[in-house]
């Protein structure tokens, strides 16, 4: 095999589709077919960080999102899917199967998330023969010692903490400044940090012979700090200015995600792949006092815009947990809208479930299976879906097409109910607690119900650094 040296881009400029997967092919292979056993299919799950109900171009958005949005089209459009208000809680429900409050996990944290040996979907797909591999955002304990490694990826590289540096790579203070890591240790790279992301993951996916894989990605885009290179600004001189920096990081991170469906396409693993995209919570928006933290970064931009959803991240309101997510998979899923509720509780047993995966014990799952769904082979069902809002301050519950919205005082003196009927409204602006008391009292004993079973997973908690 000719091992000649990779085409090299500038580092001021992200790499083009075409330069990206020539740069992760040996050279002579683009084109072969290598794809995983039929009977266990490919799992690549991309997760965005704080992008918007309204900031991709199959809602409508003029920020462009060009291969988001030919996925979406080609695949299941979940128009009802449901995550944490904030990112660590979704993070952890996602690869636990359980909602992030049985952990104790209600805000973003630098502490370790899950006890040691908790299943997770990597550990889960692991003992059925994948190779597991995480590049992207890690969020669930800043530590390398806590890192996905401890919890069945079998590599990992990119942010153990929080909002990271795109150019430097730093979490921004505190004892877990330094972040960047590769299989549980330190190492310091330059570049973009979308660009290392996604080039580590495109490495590991050129890679692949016939093991089938599970290739998690949780981007760092759209997060705070934002500072895109120039190529990216230029492409969107039709957005005003104080968001042109938000949509150039939506863009680079939608080509980034495309630059990986190009690597699948040209090693013939494709149609043996189920991509899965997410964001992780609602995007920031511009509430009041929201921007105070960050002078001089946005100006008066929006950080993410959820119209028409009502609220923003870390509420439990719709523009909080609602978030733009789909599935593809040609052949396998058809195209079209699921307008049925799908709670981030789910992925775990449902691509488990694809893969043959069976517990040894029962692992107190939150979620649900929802492969019949999204296969067509069902029509959807009515269900219960749980949140909690960062440090208890909000919580909500939903059965079939009624939800109820518990908000505690600032002071702690009491609380306000609030109790919608998402079918009829929404966008949450018509309260019915007073017109309907019975079944905002039946909503309540749900939650109340749920509050009982918050904090029976929490790991002993490790004394910051």
């Amino acid at each position: 095999m000719n091992t000649g040296a990779r085409q090299m881009v500038p580092m001021n400029r992200a790499p083009r589709r075409r330069e990206f997967v020539a740069g992760f092919l040996p050279l002579g292979l683009t084109g072969r077919l290598r794809a995983a056993p039929e009977n266990l299919p490919n799992i690549l799950l991309i997760v965005a960080d704080d992008l918007g109900w309204a900031d991709v171009g199959y809602h409508g958005s003029p920020l462009r999102t060009p291969n988001l949005d030919r996925l979406a089209r080609g695949g299941a459009e979940l128009h009802q899917h449901y995550v944490a208000p904030v990112c660590s809680p979704t993070r952890c429900a996602l690869l636990s199967g359980r909602y992030w409050s049985r952990f104790g996990v209600n805000h973003p944290q630098a502490a370790q998330a899950m006890p040691f040996g908790t299943v997770t979907l990597a550990s889960a797909l692991k003992s059925r023969g994948y190779e597991t591999c995480i590049t992207g955002k890690w969020h669930l304990g800043s530590l390398p010692e806590w890192g996905p490694r401890k919890f069945g990826f079998d590599r990992s590289y990119g942010a153990l903490g929080g909002g990271t540096g795109p150019w430097d790579h730093r979490y921004k203070r505190g004892p877990y400044t330094r972040n960047w890591h590769r299989n549980d240790a330190y190492v310091e790279e330059q570049g973009h940090v979308t660009d290392l992301i996604a080039r580590e993951a495109a490495g590991f996916l050129a890679a692949r012979r016939s093991a089938p894989f599970f290739l998690y990605v949780p981007f760092t885009a759209v997060h705070h700090p934002i500072d895109e290179p120039r190529e990216w600004l230029e492409a969107n001189q039709h957005i005003e200015e104080s968001r042109r920096q938000y949509a150039a990081c939506v863009q680079h991170m939608d080509d980034a995600a495309g630059r990986l469906v190009a690597v699948l396409e040209n090693t013939g693993l494709r149609r043996n792949t189920l991509i899965v995209f997410t964001s992780d919570n609602g995007g920031m928006g511009n509430p009041a006092g929201d921007l105070q933290a960050y002078p001089g970064q946005y100006r008066n931009g929006q950080l993410g815009d959820n119209k028409p959803l009502r609220g923003h991240k870390g509420q439990v309101y719709e523009g909080g947990i609602r978030v733009p997510a789909f599935v593809n998979w040609p052949g396998r899923i058809p195209a079209r809208r699921i307008d049925a509720p799908v709670g981030v509780v789910d992925w775990l047993p449902t691509i488990s479930g694809l893969a043959g995966f069976q517990p040894e014990r029962d692992l107190r799952w939150d979620g649900r299976d929802v492969w019949p769904l999204l296969s067509g082979e069902v029509g959807p069902a009515a269900r219960d879906l749980y949140w909690k809002g960062p440090g208890g301050r909000s919580y909500a519950v939903r059965s079939g097409d009624l939800k109820l919205v518990v908000q505690r005082a600032p002071d702690g003196t009491g609380r306000r109910v609030e109790l919608f009927n998402l079918r009829d409204d929404p966008y949450e602006r018509r309260d019915l607690s007073a017109a309907e008391p019975g079944l905002a009292a039946r909503l309540e004993q749900l939650l109340a119900h749920e509050q009982a079973r918050d904090d029976d997973a929490a790991p002993s908690r490790n004394p910051a650094r």
